[in-house]
């Protein structure tokens, strides 16, 4: 199976006994298919194929697509005993399985579906106020009318289950499609391991309807979702980079919880057309604002794993989100990562709740898991926002993101650190738990930030560029943030630091930056399953961490195998930093560094014995006392 790109619209004739057929979203890109069952993709007549195609000067490029692995971030099997809670447990009428709890109070009869008393990431079930703060602080966004109408989600995954009558009436068919079956009906396929539920239980969380007595609340509930099926079948680069432009006009955000192995050994991301997808969407994207990319963080913590080694999260195109469990604590999945920029909530320990949603054949659940469970959070929470403020961009919300979520509820855990912006930061959670109406009431009045800038630094040369055990290589980068030019970054967004690395044994480097200001990150950290000789090879990591600062100064990147065994060697090839931001500060930053309310947890959600009731000019008189600073005691009040 051969992926080619033609410069111009003319014709091109092959004579090879291929079917030739546009890629669907990518202009002049075409798929060629042998029409003979006897010529597999990888046989003697693929190779052909793609020679007679690079050699011809009216193809651009031209790809072999291969198998890529892909896998849903949800719990993995092999802890599965571990999902059980130590409590007893009932059934309803319908089958789903409901944990035994106390007495309710009268606050959680807010809505009348049936799982809502077991949606605890929503709703406040603390005993006392010094524990950490237990929800994502979404109730006084609803009590103000915002529930996520008119903001259009697309799910991608292995199907949606559209007649489940919790998700039918926020089913949009025109943001769904089937990469795997080529056509406009995502539907999962049934089978006795129930695999292909992840889709349906990803987009419960954001949309399921409220108040019809069937299964739980989407936190955006009156959002519409779409399914896009890619994950039920063989994945290549042709079919994620169809489903990440799909629709890309009319679709505001797109929620995906895979990615390559979280094995602790692969190093892996998205290929050529899933790039150009990524760059078009938010390039083109929500009429030029943007398509908004959420992604789970991953779930190789036990493994290892680090999601810098995930080419979808080292992205600056896509919003790394973690997970928090209902402790308030970094869970044993967790991939810890310069690159994460927030977390919600989902599962933890043994005895810790998990995320209660929709499931296949018209069930429910409350054992959703895993960063799969927190990603489709973040991207309803998003939702919200974009109702809100639909003028919006795609950076807007990653400063959003990164200027409202709450340290306080994820506080008392190791590895935070103030940037020299003045920001928290944790690789375990980024910049903090997701805190939804602070970041709706951010946007409301938001201004958008100045237009974005890329500048390229490279190293000094260097004397000597050889690892081995014990010996650490520093590279050192002089900049002024390409000043003078059309590309000078002041004031910092991402930095990215581009590399080819060659090493005995990849598992054992660890790779640290250093900022001008001296925050210094781990980028990378040895992963001990990953004994690959290949190296990293023009792979990009990422970070977050330095949000705010500064560019210009000196920066360092040092690589470093403190594993051994002595006989480890190895070099870096090249090695450049891209520094990400503007030239101009962002207007919410004018004003100094953020005021972060360590009080945030002694804020309790508790909205009373009657249904949230709302009615339309009430949601904008409080959009316009909001944009005016006017919003009283309720603004005080959370």
């Amino acid at each position: 199976m051969e992926v080619f790109s033609e410069p111009y619209e003319k014709s091109l004739t092959i004579d090879l006994s291929v079917s030739p057929a546009k890629v669907r979203g990518f202009r002049n890109t075409y798929l060629l298919v042998p029409m003979e069952s006897e010529y597999p993709t990888h046989s003697k007549r693929g190779m052909v194929v793609s020679k007679r195609l690079i050699d011809d000067s009216r193809v651009l490029w031209a790809d072999t697509q291969q198998i890529k692995q892909r896998q849903k971030r949800d719990y993995q099997k092999l802890f599965e005993e571990l999902q059980i809670p130590l409590v007893r447990s009932r059934r309803l009428k319908d089958d789903t399985e409901v944990v035994k709890r106390p007495p309710i109070p009268v606050y959680d009869r807010t809505f009348n579906d049936e799982l809502w008393t077991q949606e605890w990431y929503m709703q406040d079930t603390r005993t006392r106020p010094d524990l950490p703060k237990l929800d994502l602080n979404v109730l006084p966004v609803y009590r103000a009318g915002i529930t996520g109408k008119g903001v259009k989600i697309s799910i991608l995954d292995d199907g949606i289950e559209y007649t489940h009558e919790d998700l039918k009436t926020n089913y949009d068919p025109d943001i769904s499609w089937d990469c795997n079956e080529d056509d406009n009906d995502p539907f999962p396929r049934y089978d006795p391991t129930h695999q292909n539920s992840h889709g349906t239980r990803c987009a419960g969380e954001i949309a399921m309807i409220a108040n019809n007595g069937k299964c739980g609340v989407g936190i955006a509930f009156n959002a519409k979702v779409g399914g896009v099926k890619l994950l039920d079948g063989l994945v290549n680069d042709r079919i994620e980079g169809t489903a990440l432009g799909f629709a890309h006009d009319i679709v505001d955000i797109y929620s995906a919880s895979w990615g390559p192995n979280d094995d602790g050994k692969t190093v892996d991301g998205p290929g050529r057309l899933a790039n150009e997808a990524l760059t078009r969407g938010v390039t083109e994207g929500r009429g030029g604002k943007g398509s908004i990319y959420v992604w789970a963080s991953g779930n190789g913590g036990d493994r290892g794993d680090n999601c810098n080694c995930d080419g979808y999260l080292a992205s600056p195109y896509t919003i790394s989100i973690g997970s928090a469990s209902q402790r308030g604590e970094f869970p044993w999945y967790g991939e810890a990562c310069a690159s994460t920029v927030a977390v919600t909530y989902s599962s933890g320990a043994y005895q810790d709740q998990m995320i209660a949603t929709t499931d296949l054949h018209n069930q429910c659940t409350i054992k959703h898991t895993g960063t799969s469970a927190s990603a489709p959070l973040a991207a309803g929470i998003v939702a919200l926002a974009l109702e809100a403020n639909p003028n919006l961009t795609w950076r807007d919300v990653q400063h959003l993101i990164v200027w409202s979520s709450e340290i306080a509820p994820v506080a008392d855990n190791p590895g935070w650190q103030k940037n020299a912006a003045g920001l928290w930061f944790n690789t375990r959670f980024g910049f903090g738990l997701m805190n939804a109406f602070g970041l709706v009431r951010a946007a409301v009045n938001w201004t958008t930030v100045p237009p974005k800038a890329i500048c390229v630094v490279k190293p000094y040369p260097l004397n000597n560029n050889t690892i081995s055990y014990g010996n650490p290589v520093t590279l050192t980068f002089e900049t002024t943030g390409c000043k003078g030019t059309q590309q000078e970054v002041r004031y910092l967004e991402h930095v990215e630091v581009r590399t080819t690395i060659h090493y005995s044994i990849r598992g054992v480097l660890e790779i640290y930056l250093t900022s001008p200001a001296g925050t210094q990150v781990q980028i990378l950290n040895k992963r001990k399953l990953d004994d690959s000789t290949k190296g990293f090879k023009d792979w990009t990591f990422m970070s977050v961490t330095t949000w705010g600062e500064l560019a210009q100064g000196i920066w360092t990147v040092t690589v470093i195998d403190n594993v051994g065994p002595e006989s480890n060697t190895g070099s870096v090839e090249n090695m450049q930093i891209n520094l990400h931001g503007t030239v101009v500060l962002p207007n919410h930053m004018k004003h100094g560094a953020r005021n972060y309310n360590h009080d945030y947890n002694r804020v309790h959600n508790r909205v009373g014995k009657a249904q949230i009731k709302y009615k339309e000019r009430d949601i904008h008189d409080f959009l316009s006392d909001l944009a005016n600073g006017d919003a009283g005691d309720y603004m005080n009040k959370y």
